[in-house]
């Protein structure tokens, strides 16, 4: 890369964001995906010790299901390595659900607290101490806190002519984000909003069929150079922008890491 990189989000919420990276390559584009998914590390709990099991399911089964639960925990508040103890000890009848988990540490926590853990049925107890690890999704999938990452290149619609008057609109379907380019010729969108040139649009909204968005016209698509509109989503245990910070944090320590080893 010649120069820095410049980042736009295009929507996001609590667990999911769609954001504009311009001026990476695409092997950088890539190796952000990859940090995303294997290099950040997360809390996942990882060893289990069962004190009382009377349930129908093995100890096994359940210390899967609790190392799939996401914990929450602050970015840089602990160590590779650093592990947290939580218990559960609930009796029948009823579920046990992920919330019914207590940390020894405040700041660790479960994700969600409506995760279904084992039904207990009447006299049937559960109770255990289970250790959480922090770790990476490189080491177990459990410490992937990306759960969906992915990357498509920006591309732009060029107005080449108008369709035939008599002739039948064939669907031209894409799939992504339009950088638009050619606003004179584009519909309003699904608000009534007038479309203006540079505004970022995702393809959802005409449908996917750009016959809806620039009606009568034949039109090209053209990636464009060095920009790519990523898909994250977390699990809950860290926020969307500490997820691809420390991604990309990841991505600097280790370039420097290469730069110092070349230098000795």
């Amino acid at each position: 890369m010649t120069e820095d990189f410049d980042v736009e989000f295009i929507d996001r919420d609590d667990r999911t964001a769609r954001f504009l990276v311009r001026n990476v390559t695409p092997a950088f584009a890539n190796g952000i995906r990859r940090a995303i998914v294997a290099d950040v590390p997360t809390m996942a709990i990882d060893t289990v010790r069962v004190i009382e099991n009377s349930s129908v399911m093995f100890d096994e089964q359940i210390g899967l299901r609790l190392g799939l639960v996401p914990l929450a925990a602050p970015a840089g508040e602990f160590e590779e390595g650093d592990t947290v103890t939580l218990s559960l000890d609930v009796s029948g009848p009823g579920t046990a659900f992920s919330g019914d988990l207590i940390s020894s540490d405040e700041v660790v926590e479960p994700a969600d607290d409506n995760i279904p853990i084992i039904d207990l049925k009447d006299d049937q107890r559960l109770e255990l101490e289970a250790d959480a690890v922090l770790s990476t999704g490189k080491d177990h999938a459990k410490h992937q806190g990306g759960v969906a990452v992915g990357y498509r290149h920006l591309q732009r619609v060029e107005v080449v002519g108008d369709r035939e008057e008599y002739e039948e609109a064939e669907p031209h379907i894409l799939r992504g984000t339009i950088e638009e380019h050619e606003a004179e010729h584009a519909s309003p969108g699904p608000d009534g909003e007038e479309p203006t040139d540079g505004d970022l649009v995702p393809t959802e909204t005409f449908d996917h069929d750009l016959t809806n968005r620039y009606t009568g016209k034949e039109v090209e698509v053209h990636d464009v150079p060095n920009a790519f509109v990523f898909h994250v989503e977390t699990d809950g245990s860290l926020s969307i922008e500490d997820l691809v910070t420390e991604a990309v944090d990841t991505i600097e320590a280790r370039a420097n890491e290469l730069e110092e080893a070349i230098q000795l």
